[in-house]
């Protein structure tokens, strides 16, 4: 048998050793993967191999909130994400951006703001339809107590660092805007999907960094974005945002039709909210 020289051998040697290396930093650089959609939520949740649980968490006098916490397998203590639901209430879909954002990292809390305002329905939350008409009448002082004792519980859980954000969608993502102009004790970061800025006069009380990922195609919470872009930037407060093009409201949850813009949108602005939490949040 023929032997190969030994310049050849050292040479296949080293091109597998790049190959591997290569493969390896690949992996490492993949973005990460976005939520699943709202029609493949409920497998991909199943299918999880993170612990996810139902909690209590006492808020106020005489005040709790339900909600559901998702760890990550992580060695050391990771900051936390308090993952606002949209108008329908703590749905499937809520949780399973949860269990997104424990993936990536994060101990991810979704409370129920709708904890105690109507019974229950069959599934996680109300009926949207009572899910909508109630939401409503929620108070905001209340609303940004139950998420900062949301957020301070988090904080003090064995797994957790003591630090956290808010995420929120639609109806959430203005309440995550909110609640930085808030800035309660621990806040260290919020991203905005979707949602309405608060008032311009207001932003001065915001004191942790903003970001913003918006539909193309949503006029309605676009108009409000102009204003707090430049009175953020009149004040010296961090605010960036992100405008996709084609995509509709809501594109993180309905992640099919527009002819691919919301799944684009979907597929950009998760690596985006995952990079700025991180960055942040020290993560």
């Amino acid at each position: 048998m023929r032997i190969p020289p030994r310049s050849l051998v050292l040479s296949a040697v080293a091109a597998l050793a790049l190959a591997a290396c290569m493969t390896r930093t690949q992996t490492l650089a993949a973005p990460p993967t976005p939520p699943a959609g709202s029609t493949e939520v409920a497998a991909r949740l199943a299918a999880s191999p993170r612990h996810g649980e139902w909690v209590t968490i006492p808020s106020g006098t005489g005040d709790s909130v339900r909600a559901y916490v998702v760890y990550p397998e992580r060695r050391e203590r990771a900051p936390v994400v308090v993952v606002i639901h949209e108008i329908f209430g703590l749905s499937t879909w809520i949780r399973g951006v949860a269990d997104q954002l424990a993936a990536e990292g994060f101990v991810a809390v979704a409370p129920d703001l709708l904890t105690g305002k109507a019974p229950l329905g069959a599934g996680d939350s109300l009926s949207a339809e009572v899910a909508r008409s109630t939401i409503q009448t929620l108070q905001p002082d209340e609303v940004h107590r139950r998420l900062a004792d949301v957020g301070a519980w988090g904080m003090r859980q064995p797994a957790a660092a003591a630090r956290y954000a808010v995420l929120g969608f639609c109806w959430g993502g203005s309440a995550s805007f909110q609640h930085a102009v808030r800035s309660p004790a621990g806040l260290g970061a919020a991203v905005v999907y979707y949602g309405g800025s608060p008032p311009p006069a207001s932003l001065r009380g915001v004191r942790v960094p903003v970001l913003g990922l918006y539909a193309g195609d949503d006029a309605r919470v676009n108009a409000t974005v102009p204003a707090a872009d430049s009175t953020m930037k009149a004040l010296g407060k961090p605010f960036e945002f992100r405008m996709f093009e084609g995509a509709g409201h809501g594109f993180l949850r309905q992640q099919t039709g527009r002819d691919g813009a919301n799944l684009t949108a979907a597929q950009r602005s998760w690596p985006m909210a995952v990079t700025f939490l991180r960055t942040h949040l020290g993560a």
